[in-house]
């Protein structure tokens, strides 16, 4: 008695399944996926760990050292190959430390700290660069889904026209060639949709490469409107991911040069050595130190100390070069963005509705005898340039704002 209830739910469940298991992607779960599955991030953690790694004992004293030998090994004479013969000889048996000066251990220690800034600053970066990245593929393939959603909602309209067209012509009000422009605009509107479709193919490719199979399902949702105001971005300039990465490698230089400077203090070294003699012989313990002289700096360490205070120069210059090259693109940036402001508020508030009102002006006076067709289908194929041009400037600024918010915004770590 249940069984054909059964069946039902089990067929609308199935016929459902489709919506219900289909994922959606929007922007927010790209840019996590890209984030998830990145092979750049990882490589970059892994840099991390092995920088702490390597950390851990840099300011360790060396390992000591186990010293076996035989003194005064007698090789000529009557006791020649003899071990126990000879009151001079032993066989020795000790343990040496170095121990480097203290100005080395917390030099080398700074430079280990270092190397793990730069390695996090490394990854810093590979990560506003992963989620930049992404974060474009997908404004690329929503601006290119949204011009191809416009363009059949004008493809309808052309069919529409075309009946229009079709019906002015039976009823005596046009010439019999007027039928067939409508038809060849279709063709035009064909060509265009084939354009885009390459597009989105092209944009869905790109997207692929961070977010993998996810990148067929169906977009949804709009981009973020990221917050672009010029004085906030000026203040996070020195934010910006390349610049932290020149301090990372301003400070590990800062600790190289502190480590050649410390070679010209002495290290020095202790050696506890205990000497087996034959039994008619005492044995022996033996204590010496040893102690770094650095005497010719002038060729050894000041060399080295010169070449790591360039280094540190370099990276400063570079440093400062780098800021003014980013102030200047953050100018120019800013530039745009404002230009396609107000690019977009004339072509919104004001081009496209002047489009609208010529195409129905230019109807109006196709359908009262005053106008040709062709002036109609010229100012429909003005109305569509029009809004394919508001959607090209729209992509623009989504895509310059994108650049600036991951580059200087708030959303830097």
């Amino acid at each position: 008695m249940n069984s054909l209830p059964r069946c039902l739910t089990a067929s609308f469940l199935v016929m459902c399944a489709p919506c219900v298991l289909a994922d959606s992607l929007t922007f927010s779960r790209a840019v996590e996926i890209a984030e998830q599955r990145s092979s750049r991030l990882g490589a970059s953690q892994l840099a991390i760990e092995s920088a702490r790694s390597a950390a851990t004992p840099a300011a360790s004293l060396p390992d000591p050292k186990l010293i076996a030998g035989v003194d005064n090994f007698p090789v000529s004479g009557p006791d020649a190959g003899q071990l126990q013969r000879d009151f001079m000889t032993m066989q020795r048996v000790g343990v040496m430390q170095e121990f480097p000066n203290s100005a080395k251990r917390r030099a080398r220690a700074a430079v280990a700290a270092a190397s793990v800034s730069v390695a996090t600053v490394a990854w810093q970066i590979s990560q506003l660069s992963v989620r930049r990245d992404a974060a474009l593929a997908w404004i690329d393939l929503y601006y290119a889904q949204r011009k191809q959603e416009h363009l059949v909602e004008w493809q309808r309209e052309n069919a529409l026209f075309q009946n229009v067209i079709v019906a002015q012509v039976s009823a005596g009000r046009g010439i019999a060639a007027d039928a067939l422009a409508p038809k060849q605009e279709a063709l035009q509107l064909a060509d265009r949709n084939d354009d885009l479709n390459r597009d989105v193919t092209r944009s869905r490719a790109a997207l692929r490469v961070f977010v993998d199979a996810a990148a067929d399902d169906p977009l949804q949702g709009d981009p973020p409107t990221f917050p672009i105001e010029a004085h906030t971005l000026q203040n996070h300039l020195v934010h910006h991911p390349e610049l932290r990465s020149f301090d990372a490698e301003s400070e590990k230089a800062e600790a190289e040069l502190a480590e050649a400077r410390s070679m010209k203090h002495p290290d020095w070294a202790v050696e506890v050595d205990y000497a087996r003699r034959a039994p008619q012989f005492g044995n022996m313990v033996s204590l010496q130190f040893s102690v770094d002289l650095p005497l010719w700096s002038a060729s050894r360490q000041d060399p080295l100390i010169a070449a790591k205070r360039d280094a540190l120069a370099r990276i400063r210059n570079e440093r400062d070069a780098m800021v003014r090259d980013h102030q200047s693109d953050l100018e120019a940036q800013l530039a745009d963005y404002e230009t396609l402001t107000r690019q977009i508020s004339r072509a919104q508030d004001v081009a496209l509705p002047l489009a609208d009102q010529k195409v129905a002006l230019q109807m109006s006076a196709y359908q009262s005898g005053r106008s040709d067709l062709g002036a109609v289908l010229a100012a429909r194929r003005e109305r569509i340039e029009e809004r394919l041009r508001i959607d090209d400037l729209r992509r623009q600024q989504a895509l310059l704002a994108a650049r600036l918010h991951y580059a200087y915004g708030e959303d830097t770590p």
